[in-house]
């Protein structure tokens, strides 16, 4: 017994060297153990009950229990002594293959209260198993031209243990020839390269075999060998040549089997069979194989089984090229699985009560975990119940919630509760998962109404007929039986004035709203009232909702010219001088329009006219103007008539008279004398002053002309009779100019003056003068164009001989 006892002390003495553990506690506490692989079933892990500071029974009392992410129970609680212990054997291969550290999630969940102790099991390797390689037998063609201190790449072994119990190096039996390099990969590997150390001669050795050898980091290390079997080829000088060395591809997860991941292409510049290129896998592992195949011939990359994102998440493929000659090169395809939403979330309950006594406060429903396998956005999930519910779901620990009442419950209420738990990924497609409970409770009259809308704005044209529905309002209860059954009503307006009553009413069943008359735009733009819902509870509870009816204008109005005046005694007559240029500003047309909006937009057209196309008017401001320049033969009098019309529809208009009046000048005669005219106006001494001084300045100017033309005349070597002028042969145009004496001006000047009656002033305008050509006729001679000349007014004449 004493034996037994200091062996089973000894035990768990060295049980302890392996088993450390640390427990902090943080919120809803943290726990992380160290345990061996391969421990026997029942071997102690750490003692629940003093970790988290309880005595022996009260993990019973408490219902304790141990969860796994994965749903495994892997450890096992003795609720008695409180000691956790292994469930089974822990093969750390088995549960985390090639991660390090190999880290398993578990939780203890306690009730009474309600407790989550988040905790991990980190599973320590042991070397207990022996580098292996893929191939017993590998065979290397080597051309025996290859030059010393060439390398060539050989499979690495697979260890399936980690760290240090992992491969940590490489040995070749003793030769002449090569010997082995140790390669760091970037995944954290050491590659065996066997390196040339000596020049091969085919004549003298056709083949060499060599026993490569692969040992692992443990104590004491374990080993596995393979055989290299060299082929001395004869001269092929020319390697394929990959493309590029590194290809990158991504493959949907759900991608079918069949799919072409990728293609790689290598050339080789020889010619023959040593230019016949084949492909194959290289240093593929068992996991590559089952996975990837390769057309030998074209290099696509066949997809042979399902890729699963949740197993593995990349793939590095390596590919051989081999020409006919025995030379080969290599590349790699990197393969990225890219993840779908191929997981809908899971809901684990833990633990669930669907009946709740009425006032109880907060009360736990039920306790459950939730979970998705996928990654990234199509991991991350989103847990909600539906609105209008008196519960709520509170987040814990570990993705745990609690579904929990938000405050004591009547029964009365409501006589029960269908909760939905819905769990939503947020990936594309979104997959959901839910989860129903019954909550059974009772019902009283503690919900309102409550509108779809907090205000509601309704919209009817003017002129509608009597009784026309121009909308609803509509409020729920969330309530049942009475209790939920809603009566309408108009509350009193806040403006004592406004005759609601005669203006709108309401359905009281189904609040539909009627105009009880026809409404006018332009007395009654917008109407602002209230309505109530009321449940038949007792006591009854109401809510109230703002309503907004605007009255739309319909075009009910013509337009109304406010000038001219069409009601006065004399037709209105505007005055327009003959001299006025095309676009003389004759009249306004001015309307306005007691519609609103586009219907209250105007134009104007001319409907009539004494004479067509001598009068305009523009469309959008009713500017009545000349069209083209006057002349005599147009009548003098004129009769317009302008039509305004509206944008509406259909569109209303209105059209006026214009008399038009014209006249060769705005002198005495046409203007109305002043209201009191004592005394006969008298000349103003300015205006004499400015007839005598133009009339003496046009002589000067008649004079200058001629005196011009008899020097021009006398440099053609005419002969001048003495105290005369010379004239020029031909006819002279009578028209250039008067020489009567009598002092009058020439018709080729034209003058206006403007006279306003009353006003003391008068206007004197000076228009310019129209000097003909003067040609000179002579025999033998072309006629000659001088330069146009610019006497000192500033006019322009041209002379031509």
């Amino acid at each position: 017994m004493e034996a037994g006892r200091l062996c089973c002390q000894r035990q768990r003495q060295v049980l302890f060297l392996f088993v450390f553990w640390e427990v902090f506690l943080s919120g809803s506490g943290f726990g992380g153990y160290l345990m061996t692989e391969e421990m026997e079933r029942g071997s102690f892990v750490v003692n629940l009950a003093k970790d988290l500071g309880l005595g022996d029974l009260e993990l019973v009392a408490r219902g304790a229990r141990v969860i796994f992410d994965d749903n495994k129970q892997l450890l096992l609680l003795d609720s008695h002594t409180g000691d956790l212990l292994t469930n089974e054997k822990l093969d750390r291969e088995k549960l985390c293959g090639s991660i390090e550290p190999c880290i398993l999630y578990f939780q203890i969940l306690m009730d009474n209260p309600f407790q989550i102790y988040r905790a991990e099991l980190r599973v320590r390797d042991i070397n207990d198993n022996s580098p292996v390689f893929q191939d017993k037998d590998t065979v290397l063609k080597i051309l025996e031209n290859t030059a010393e201190g060439t390398t060539f790449q050989l499979e690495r072994a697979h260890d399936s243990d980690g760290g240090p119990n992992s491969i940590q190096n490489y040995t070749i039996e003793p030769n002449s020839f090569f010997h082995i390099k140790i390669s760091d990969s970037d995944e954290g590997m050491i590659y065996p390269e066997l390196v040339l150390d000596k020049v091969l001669d085919r004549e003298k050795q056709q083949e060499l075999s060599l026993t490569l050898t692969a040992l692992d980091g443990g104590s004491p290390p374990r080993s596995g060998t393979t055989t290299i079997r060299i082929v001395i080829l004869d001269v092929n000088d020319n390697a394929p040549h990959f493309s590029q060395a590194i290809y990158e591809t991504q493959a949907l997860e759900n991608s079918p089997v069949g799919s072409i991941i990728a293609k790689v292409s290598a050339e080789d510049v020889d010619t023959g069979v040593y230019a016949d290129i084949s492909y194959s896998l290289f240093d593929a592992s068992e996991d590559i194989q089952t996975t990837f195949q390769i057309n030998p011939f074209s290099g696509e990359i066949i997809l042979k089984v399902l890729l699963d994102y949740e197993l593995v998440k990349s793939y590095k493929v390596n590919i051989q090229a081999i020409d006919g000659g025995g030379l080969s090169a290599k590349c790699t395809v990197l393969v990225e699985v890219l993840d779908t939403n191929d997981n809908p979330p899971e809901l684990i309950m833990s633990s669930l009560s669907n009946h709740v006594a009425e006032n109880s406060p907060e009360t736990i429903l039920a306790v459950f975990r939730i979970k998705d396998r996928d990654s990234g956005e199509n991991g991350k999930m989103v847990c909600y119940i539906q609105d209008n519910l008196p519960f709520f779901l509170r987040p814990s620990v570990e993705n745990f919630y609690i579904l929990m009442t938000e405050g004591a419950l009547d029964r009365e209420s409501q006589a029960e509760y269908n909760v939905t738990i819905t769990v939503t990924d947020l990936g594309t497609p979104r997959l959901t998962t839910q989860h129903n409970i019954t909550v059974l409770v009772s019902d009283v009259n503690d919900n309102a109404p409550a509108f779809t809308q907090t205000s509601y704005t309704l919209f009817v044209r003017e002129n509608n007929s009597p009784a026309l529905h121009i909308g609803s309002v509509s409020a729920t209860d969330a309530d049942a039986g009475a209790n939920a059954q809603v009566t309408y009503s108009l509350l009193p307006p806040q403006d004592p004035q406004l005759p609601l009553a005669s203006l709108v009413s309401i359905n009281a069943d189904n609040g539909q709203l009627f105009a009880l008359r026809a409404l006018d735009y332009e007395a009654l733009q917008a109407l602002e009232f209230r309505v109530g819902a009321t449940d038949r509870g007792s006591p009854a509870l109401s809510s109230q909702a703002l309503v907004r009816v605007l009255v739309l204008d319909a075009n009910d109005n013509s337009p109304f010219v406010l000038y001219p005046l069409q009601n006065g005694s004399a037709p209105c007559t505007e005055l327009v001088p003959r001299a006025a240029e095309p676009g003389y500003l004759v009249s306004k047309v001015v309307a306005v329009d007691g519609d609103s909006g586009q219907n209250a937009w105007l134009s104007y057209q001319l409907l009539k006219a004494t004479e067509p196309g001598l009068f305009g008017v523009w469309a959008h401001n009713g500017e009545v103007r000349t069209a083209r320049l006057l002349s005599e033969r147009d009548a003098a009098k004129h009769r317009l008539v302008v039509q305004v019309r509206d944008n509406g529809e259909p569109p209303l208009s209105a059209s006026v008279t214009l008399h038009v009046l014209l006249v060769d000048g705005f002198s005495q005669p046409y203007l109305p004398l002043p209201e009191a005219a004592s005394e006969p106006a008298q000349a103003d001494p300015l205006t004499v002053y400015l007839v005598v001084a133009l009339a003496s300045v046009s002589s000067l100017f008649l004079f200058s002309v001629l005196a011009f033309i008899a020097v021009r005349l006398c440099r053609r070597g005419r002969a001048a009779s003495a105290g005369g002028y010379p004239v020029p042969e031909g006819h002279f145009p009578g028209h250039l100019v008067d020489v009567s004496g009598t002092g009058s001006l020439s018709q080729s000047y034209q003058y206006e003056v403007c006279l306003t009656g009353g006003s003391g002033t008068s206007d004197f305008k000076f228009l310019k003068p129209i000097v003909p050509i003067i040609e000179a006729q002579g025999p033998g001679r072309n006629s000659e164009e001088n330069p146009t000349l610019r006497n000192s007014f500033g006019f322009n004449f041209q002379e031509k001989f």
